[in-house]
């Protein structure tokens, strides 16, 4: 693995700093202003945001292949790092947010001809929203083969009852289309169960009850979290994303690359926090000295700039990967990066907390709701705990005797 980004992340990276510098930045107090006004919706700021993104060309940079910019896992890693430093505002603006990044992967990969046309293109303009729905509140959704929505064939169409929780985006009056995983059949492997499927939002038996918050946190300026009844919605047989019963394999390879994405805005927003820590220190005095001059938060700089640069190799490394041997070859290190970056992103946002003191607590900073995103993000694609029961069985499999 080469450690030097090549020229195309270079260039793109200049001019992702320069929009950050010109025109994210200057934005954020704005932006948090009409955000605080617009309830579910989108702050008026973001659509002026999202037309200068796409005038120089950062737009869809997420997305490999024909349908997005091309860029592989590794180049596309350090420019989410740059999005992170400002999570509400730079991957919205350049359409590559959650969870339409997942959604739109999903159908460029899985999706036919017709869906991509009537959903994905859309998608890719910024035109309309989508939601992922899979969680469930009655189940312990960290095992997704526990998912007890139910999808029934009927003829030519698919009868779906159920209800899920934190269904991201959904809060969105932009949002048209759901992704939905449940269960066609309760026979055979548990792994070959679950099915995922199309749901306009105007279908009939479609309920968003209300917008879950997150730490009190509404996160309304980008979708929110939704919870959502499903009572006999029917939607046609072609609403089928890929094949029955391959929900699961569908649910794995949209998190392979969401998780490099959260990982290295988890990143970003640890490098802002560092930022904001030392002008802090070096700005205040206590008990007759510089509070950057106190041993105690000198040491919390420090441990704080080791932790990013040994994450951001580690991340970077397991994109490189699954560039090079796929999403699979990369298993161990995709579930290393899960459990240690959202960890490690949150003790230092603690300390800048710590450093900021009441400040660091209130809106006049951006800590608590980073704070916020990094705790959430050790649940969000599976808990810690569950990344750690396999990335151990996996290493003990090593030393076991062969079957």
């Amino acid at each position: 693995m080469e450690f030097g980004y090549d020229s195309t992340t270079e260039e793109l990276r200049k001019r992702l700093l320069e929009f950050m510098d010109e025109c994210v930045y200057p934005a954020e107090e704005a932006f948090a202003l009409q955000a605080a006004e617009s309830g579910w919706s989108a702050p008026p700021i973001l659509e002026d945001l999202k037309d200068e993104a796409r005038g120089r060309g950062l737009w869809n940079l997420f997305l490999p292949g024909e349908h997005g910019a091309g860029l592989t896992n590794l180049q596309y890693a350090p420019l989410a790092e740059i999005m992170g430093r400002s999570p509400r505002i730079a991957p919205a603006a350049t359409n590559c947010a959650a969870p339409d990044t997942g959604n739109m992967e999903v159908l460029s990969m899985f999706g036919n001809e017709w869906q991509r046309t009537t959903w994905l293109d859309p998608l890719l303009n910024g035109e309309i929203r989508s939601a992922f729905a899979m969680t469930e509140p009655d189940v312990a959704s960290s095992d997704a083969t526990n998912i007890s929505t139910s999808i029934v064939r009927d003829g030519g169409e698919y009868v779906i009852n159920g209800r899920k929780w934190f269904a991201s985006g959904a809060m969105d009056p932009r949002c048209a289309i759901f992704i939905v995983m449940g269960k066609t059949s309760q026979e055979g492997s548990k792994h070959r169960q679950q099915s995922m499927v199309l749901v306009p939002r105007d279908t009939p038996g479609l309920t968003v009850k209300r917008g879950m918050h997150v730490f009190g946190y509404t996160d309304g300026d980008h979708g929110g979290h939704a919870e959502v009844l499903f009572e006999d919605v029917r939607v046609p047989v072609d609403h089928l994303i890929g094949e029955e019963g391959g929900g699961f394999a569908i649910a794995q390879a949209r998190l392979g690359p969401g998780r490099i994405h959260h990982c290295m805005r988890l990143i970003g927003m640890a490098e802002r926090a560092i930022e904001l820590m030392c002008a802090r220190a070096l700005s205040r005095t206590a008990f007759g000295k510089q509070v950057a001059r106190q041993g105690v938060v000198q040491d919390w700089i420090a441990e704080s700039r080791v932790r990013v640069e040994q994450l951001r190799l580690l991340v970077l490394k397991t994109a490189w990967l699954m560039d090079t041997v796929g999403n699979q070859g990369a298993h161990t290190e995709i579930q290393a990066i899960k459990i240690a970056t959202p960890a490690a992103v949150e003790w230092i946002l603690d300390k800048a907390i710590q450093v900021h003191g009441a400040g660091g607590v209130s809106q006049d900073f951006p800590l608590a709701g980073l704070w916020a995103s990094a705790r959430a993000l050790r649940l969000a694609d599976g808990p810690d705990e569950v990344h750690k029961r396999s990335l151990a069985y996996r290493e003990l499999k090593k030393h076991m005797p062969a079957e």
